[in-house]
């Protein structure tokens, strides 16, 4: 499917007609303003360059939402959200995206396989409705399992015993990718929610328990983010804990040091005054005694610190 188009999937058996359109412009625009009546502001919305907030407006003859899912695109690692305009009818669904995976997909598979679009057309505007939404949501389990294998990985790198990498930065854009998810999926419940009590011209009674299902996912999707917000809030905590373990390793050795230096510093600063009275100044071996009582106390000074576990 190429941008800025305008296409289409009949089923005849139902009159029943599928126009997607990806990345509109003013032409798919006119189009719609042509063929259908719909509500000035709503084909704003679907033309606006600012984001949208989900809704769902009941009209007489048609119902209009505005739905967000989580998608990977454009070969970037981070989570964003893909707006979802859908106009649905007694006999026709008109779904406005920009490159939504999901919906060039199903598309794609309705106009190349019969049995798909009998199974996805063949029951009317409102199944074919849950069917789409259905898979917008059902996309984001498998986000999931990425975001679960990315956190094991992580935790591997965190307890790896070379941990010369700081790996917070990382954890912090994972977090931001949850963060990102929860965002977009917090307002789609209270959304798909309201399909069961919506106009029940274009969405029968016998759809309720459909639409239920989606909550229920849905659900599931929020419940599994909660767990992984706690557990890479765990891993953060965990993370700086061994960062702070390993500086303080080297603050210790690095005082120590100090400590082994300071005596030394006090001897050869003593015996640099030039003064003769000085004990073995005037020996000719004053230069070996000097080292000797050095490397003695600095001997004696580490096997201490050893001793007491310091080392």
């Amino acid at each position: 499917m190429t941008k800025n188009t305008v296409e289409k999937i009949k089923f005849k058996d139902k009159n029943f007609t599928w126009v997607s359109i990806n990345s509109p412009n003013e032409k798919a625009l006119s189009y719609l303003k042509k063929t259908y009546k719909f509500h000035h502001l709503d084909l704003e919305d679907c033309l606006s360059e600012i984001h949208q907030r989900p809704k769902i407006d009941d009209y007489e003859d048609y119902l209009f939402m505005i739905l967000h899912a989580p998608v990977r695109q454009g070969g970037k690692k981070q989570l964003k959200s893909s707006e979802l305009y859908i106009f649905i009818g007694q006999n026709f669904v008109i779904t406005i995206h920009h490159n939504n995976p999901i919906i060039k997909n199903v598309f794609e598979k309705c106009k190349k396989k019969k049995k798909i679009k009998e199974e996805y057309m063949g029951k009317g505007t409102g199944y074919f409705l849950y069917m789409v939404v259905d898979d917008l949501f059902e996309a984001g389990f498998p986000l999931l399992d990425d975001l679960g294998k990315h956190l094991d990985e992580l935790e591997r790198e965190v307890f790896d015993e070379d941990h010369s990498k700081d790996r917070l930065k990382e954890i912090l854009l994972f977090k931001k990718d949850i963060i990102n998810f929860r965002r977009i999926i917090m307002p789609q419940r209270a959304i798909v929610a309201q399909l069961e009590h919506k106009n029940k011209k274009f969405l029968p009674e016998n759809l309720d328990v459909y639409f239920d299902d989606i909550v229920d996912k849905i659900e599931k999707i929020w419940n599994n983010l909660e767990n992984l917000q706690e557990l890479a809030s765990s891993l953060q905590e965990t993370n700086e804990s061994i960062i702070s373990h390993n500086t303080n390793n080297v603050i210790k050795v690095l005082t120590l040091f100090s400590v082994v230096m300071l005596p030394l510093t006090f001897i050869t600063g003593f015996y640099g005054m030039n003064i003769s009275t000085l004990p073995y100044a005037e020996s000719a071996q004053s230069h070996l005694i000097i080292s000797g009582i050095i490397i003695g106390v600095a001997v004696l000074m580490i096997g201490y610190f050893k001793y007491k576990k310091w080392l």
